[in-house]
């Protein structure tokens, strides 16, 4: 196993590698770079200052070569990678475009939002929908399997934002009912609550802009863990303990599950993942300041720095979460052997 690990660490180096080649290109020749939004936002002021063609002149190559040096596009396209890549081992992503700050910071004061939705979706996911997914394997064809399914069913057809919007309307606008605010991630007052208080508070927040980040998720991974366990149900080896004598509680929990629980293990190396778990329309109906608004403005803004330092380590954590799923499956199925 060792071996195994040591193995994929050294190929993680390729991979990110050309990650990193493949997207610092494809970012470098899209249009509308920050030195050409500089340079019209220099003639769009020029203009209206001079009423007309004044602006062009105003923005002489003097100054395009100057903006062109403050911004690194001075030099071709192949040395700012390899300055890139040399500054990537002392953590040196560069100063975001926009912000004016370094980008790592950046991205980092965004974590706790993502962090916080990501962490508690993946535990409450786990801990509802394995149990519920057993369930309904073993109630197979009963009511209670047919009426949950239909329930998953409707909210797996419907899109996160589009739940959220709803949730919003009916629980927070006061046309119906004004149970949860209507977005943000603390009341105004939240510095003077007590400690619980803010617990409450925070709780009383997460609650619909939660069930819209979880309504997609929650639905695969049930069904996932069902039909995972009614195709161990049908081998062999269960029906060798039940001809036993073994019980159908030892059967399922001792025996079926075990074995239905692998393909859910995949999941595991979204741990890591979490940090960077948004998404711009549920941030933007939620007015949540998370990953998924900064990626969104990197793009319309080119600020190739934040865009760069999201995306590597966005790869990293993938990579390590993979290597972490792989790990998983074999403390789930000692048979598994990658050596």
């Amino acid at each position: 196993m060792f071996d195994y690990i040591l193995r994929r660490l050294l190929i993680m180096i390729p991979t990110i590698l050309g990650i990193t080649v493949v997207v610092f290109i494809i970012i470098n020749l899209a249009p509308g770079s920050p030195v050409e939004q500089q340079i019209q936002q220099l003639r769009f002021s020029g203009m209206g200052d001079a009423g007309g063609g004044a602006g062009d002149a105003a923005v002489t190559q003097e100054v395009i070569d100057a903006l062109k040096a403050q911004y690194g596009f001075d030099k071709p396209m192949h040395i700012r990678y390899i300055i890139w890549l040399k500054n990537l081992f002392a953590l040196d992503f560069g100063l975001s475009f926009t912000y004016e700050e370094p980008a790592l910071e950046i991205i980092v004061s965004k974590f706790p939002v993502s962090l916080q939705f990501g962490i508690i979706s993946l535990i409450l996911s786990y801990l509802i929908c394995i149990p519920l997914g057993i369930i309904k394997a073993i109630r197979h064809g009963s009511a209670f399997d047919l009426a949950t399914s239909a329930i998953l069913s409707a909210l797996y057809a419907v899109p996160g934002f589009m739940l959220g919007l709803l949730l919003l309307v009916f629980f927070a606008s006061g046309q119906f009912f004004e149970w949860f605010p209507l977005g943000g991630m603390i009341s105004d007052d939240y510095e003077n609550f007590t400690f619980f208080e803010k617990v409450g508070d925070r709780v009383w927040h997460f609650v619909l802009p939660l069930a819209a980040y979880m309504v997609s998720q929650f639905t695969v991974l049930t069904i996932l863990m069902k039909n995972s366990l009614l195709e161990e149900i049908k081998k062999d080896y269960v029906r060798t303990a039940r001809a036993k004598g073994l019980s159908e509680k030892k059967v399922y929990f001792k025996h079926a599950v075990r074995n239905a629980l692998i393909p859910i293990v995949t999941g595991l190396g979204s741990l890591l993942t979490i940090f960077f778990a948004g998404s711009l329309l549920i941030e933007t109906i939620f007015e949540l300041d998370g990953i998924g608004r900064m990626s969104f403005r990197a793009v319309l803004e080119r600020d190739y720095n934040v865009l760069m330092a999201s995306i590597f380590i966005q790869s990293v954590l993938m990579l390590f979460g993979n290597l972490i799923s792989d790990i998983a499956y074999v403390v789930v199925d000692p048979r598994i052997d990658f050596s």
